[in-house]
């Protein structure tokens, strides 16, 4: 039996990534993050000590005790483990500050119930379009005097990282990682069809992906294209020229010819070229991953994926490539990803900043990161390094974040999202709702919930 029927342990670990990035995100984690810990561990230790020499020389022949902080997060197992790896790091480098990781589920209500009772930890592991909906209650500290006392340059940050960590002006941690989906492709199954590169344009992959579709009958043995997350709507529609808000985010902006664009392509993939068929992965059975094993030609996944198919898929040949262009050229895809933070509630705000500065704004920390996690950091220096410019799985990524685009940061957006957009899209695909009521009812539910939910409450 093939290893790739192993995925189903690894499916917590996937579904609790992909939905804290909310289209995407996660902390690409599998056993051989636990080995990358590992054999960077001891490296890790001898550069961070190098880094903050200064520091530790320059303490005092009579040592007080060192600040001790908690460091609040929800990722378990390997997650982990590369967490701990770089609180150990940190611990090395210096004796002025130990931090423990402390493992928490159902992390956010615990936490605003700690910043209410005087238990709040002093770092917080941070979904960052969480920003807007938990500022304005006032359980956040701002980082910007922190950020203009040592100088930190904001460009050397990506920009919609920090914009999703912002708040009415002010900023509220830095980002730890970015992600952002990309097209990953199955090289055989392509090169079997006669192509040699993968698409650029919705044309190009409406045409590979019928070129690459496999029917037995009435049964979709290969499918050419997943349609099988109505969450990447943003991101078609970001293809098509459009926006999710207004442009004074109050209302939706998808009832219009850029919304009619992304369904009428979405139907015309599943209807007349029935290069898919909805629910076609879960039908294949519990554990059994359509790309790994042959049966999807293409499909849009982020970066977490990467260690997964690289270890279970032996025979799979694969690349990425950017999402292909709308029919005007527009690019679109959705960036996700995590950052730390420090709570209000914190005894220790500046030991908890400096922590906080030397995982994420420091090059040779956030490449040790990077190394231990397969996660893309968000400190661009470190992107500078062989470990990314000489793996061509990363440049692809690297090419869609510079043009990804965050959610809209309304508070009331990912419950528009959620209850609105989402059940309508599934009626659409489901060939139970039209193409104009789809819009029309999603517009009007829509916008009444942004309204209910414009003031955090």
């Amino acid at each position: 039996m093939k290893k790739w029927i192993s995925l189903a342990a690894l499916a917590t670990v996937v579904v609790a990534t992909a939905s804290g990035c909310g289209s995407n995100g996660n902390n690409g984690a599998d056993s051989n993050n636990g080995a990358a810990a590992a054999n960077n561990s001891a490296s890790a230790n001898n550069s961070a000590s190098s880094n903050n020499a200064a520091a530790s020389n320059s303490s005092n022949s009579t040592k007080s005790d060192p600040v001790e902080l908690t460091f609040w997060g929800d990722w378990g197992g390997e997650g982990q483990k590369q967490f701990e790896t770089m609180v150990d790091a940190f611990n090395k480098s210096q004796d002025k500050i130990r931090v423990k990781y402390v493992l928490q589920q159902d992390m956010i209500t615990k936490f605003l119930t700690a910043a209410t009772s005087g238990g709040s930890p002093d770092i917080l592991f941070w979904d960052r379009w969480r920003t807007s909906l938990y500022a304005p209650k006032n359980v956040l500290h701002p980082v910007d005097e922190f950020m203009a006392k040592d100088g930190l340059n904001k460009d050397d940050f990506y920009g919609e990282a920090l914009k999703e960590l912002s708040y009415q002006d002010k900023l509220y941690g830095l980002p730890l990682t970015v992600d952002a989906r990309a097209l990953f492709y199955n090289k055989k199954i392509l090169a079997d069809a006669g192509i040699n590169t993968p698409p650029t344009t919705w044309d190009e992959l409406e045409q590979d992906a019928i070129k690459t579709t496999k029917w037995n009958g009435n049964k979709l043995e290969v499918a050419g294209f997943s349609l099988g997350d109505n969450g990447l709507f943003n991101m078609y529609l970001q293809q098509a020229g459009g926006h999710m808000l207004s442009d004074d985010g109050t209302k939706t902006n998808f009832n219009n010819d850029q919304g009619k664009a992304v369904l009428e392509y979405w139907d015309r993939l599943l209807n007349k070229d029935k290069v898919y068929k909805v629910g076609f992965e879960q039908g294949l059975g519990e554990g059994t991953d359509a790309f790994v094993t042959g049966k999807l030609a293409m499909q849009y996944t982020g970066p977490w994926m990467l260690s997964t198919y690289k270890k279970y898929g032996k025979d799979l040949d694969f690349g990425i490539a950017p999402p292909p262009a709308g029919p005007n050229g527009d690019k679109g895809s959705v960036m996700g990803g995590f950052g730390l933070v420090i709570p209000e509630g914190s005894k220790h705000q500046a030991e908890a900043w400096e922590f906080i500065k030397w995982w994420t704004a420091n090059k040779d920390n956030a490449l040790l990161w990077a190394k231990t996690s397969l996660n893309i950091p968000g400190y661009k220096p470190a992107l500078e390094d062989p470990f990314f410019k000489d793996d061509p799985f990363w440049k692809p990524f690297l090419d869609t974040l510079e043009f990804a685009k965050i959610r809209p940061a309304h508070p009331g957006y990912s419950v528009m999202e959620g209850d609105a957009l989402i059940p309508n899209l599934q009626l659409f695909q489901q060939s139970k709702q039209s193409l104009d009521d789809t819009l029309k009812k999603a517009q009007t539910r829509g916008d009444q919930l942004l309204t209910d939910n414009a003031e955090v409450k």
